[in-house]
């Protein structure tokens, strides 16, 4: 726990650190490398940024990042129609990257892209050497998380969906799902019709392994935002059943209230009494004395954001 802590606190003080815009980068080498695949076919661009695991045991380890600039290409397919495909999916993922970067800063975010990849990088990896399988890992999943870390740090917030469908961030969380549930489903089905067709145990249970692939990137999620998954909850279920207690006082009686009753309180999570605290990144005025807080006009409701979010968050609408 303490080691959690300190790497939050490490991350808040440089969350302007890293490489601003990622998401924008990202995008813009997906397209490019789209366009070299669709005019100019001879160019073998998209195959030496794939990830392939015998090439990077071999010396070519470039392919365990530059994977990224390949999922439109994937997801597409190399068609005109495709195009506008590739277009709406690079700006479906550049819209809400970019927006998990406002809320969390530049460093965070670069953090929690990073460690998706390193993780299916590992996966991937695993199961080339284990099993002999060249499972082509892509950064799909990853980019699906961030819709999933959306969710739960502003699960009320309503946006428009590819600037049209208007639907609140909770109902992202469970599209997060069904695609990683129906991913794990078609891999695993998949595995066992090779388990019937050839017969060997080793291939069968190698296919299913890859199922395990997908939720990878739920292990970059808990990591990050396990203690904020009860946001996924309906404001029902998260409220809190507490007994309305009253205490009498007489005149008669000795007793006195304490002033001081609240220096030593912590609630049950954890926190001391405040006054103000930070939509975004959840400091108090109780944890940090010197810290400044201000209310947004901008939000629709009462949030209250500190000096370093009050001009660098997404406003709640």
């Amino acid at each position: 726990m303490g080691l959690h802590r300190n790497f939050y606190r490490f991350i808040n003080r440089n969350r302007h650190k890293g490489i601003p815009k990622l998401m924008l980068y990202i995008s813009v080498g997906n397209i490019l490398v789209y366009l070299a695949m669709l005019f100019f076919p001879q160019f073998p661009l998209f195959l030496w940024l794939r990830f392939d695991a015998p090439s990077i045991l071999r010396g070519e380890v470039w392919r365990l990042f530059t994977y990224v600039f390949t999922y439109s290409t994937m997801a597409a397919g190399g068609s005109a129609y495709g195009l506008l495909r590739a277009i709406l999916i690079t700006l479906c993922y550049y819209w809400v990257g970019n927006m998990l970067e406002g809320i969390w800063g530049t460093l965070r975010f670069n953090l929690y892209y990073l460690f998706g990849i390193v993780l299916m990088d590992i996966c991937a990896l695993a199961i080339y050497l284990i099993f002999s399988i060249p499972y082509m890992a892509n950064a799909t999943y990853v980019n699906l998380s961030m819709f999933l870390a959306i969710a739960t740090l502003l699960p009320e917030q309503r946006v428009y969906f590819l600037y049209i469908i208007p639907l609140k961030m909770r109902w992202m969380a469970l599209l997060y799902f069904g695609i990683i549930l129906y991913e794990v489903v078609e891999i695993g089905y998949n595995a066992i019709l090779l388990l019937k067709i050839y017969g060997s145990s080793t291939l069968g249970i190698g296919s299913l392994c890859c199922a395990l692939i997908p939720l990878a990137s739920l292990l970059n999620y808990f990591f990050f935002l396990g203690k904020n998954i009860k946001n996924l909850l309906p404001p029902q279920l998260r409220r809190k059943k507490r007994g309305a207690s009253r205490i009498e006082f007489h005149p008669g009686s000795s007793a006195h209230p304490n002033p001081d009753w609240a220096k030593n309180y912590r609630s049950s999570a954890g926190e001391r009494p405040y006054h103000h605290k930070c939509t975004v990144c959840g400091r108090t005025d109780t944890d940090c004395p010197g810290l400044e807080f201000r209310y947004c006009s901008k939000c629709k409701g009462y949030f209250c954001y500190c000096l370093d979010h009050i001009n660098n968050h997404t406003h709640i609408q």
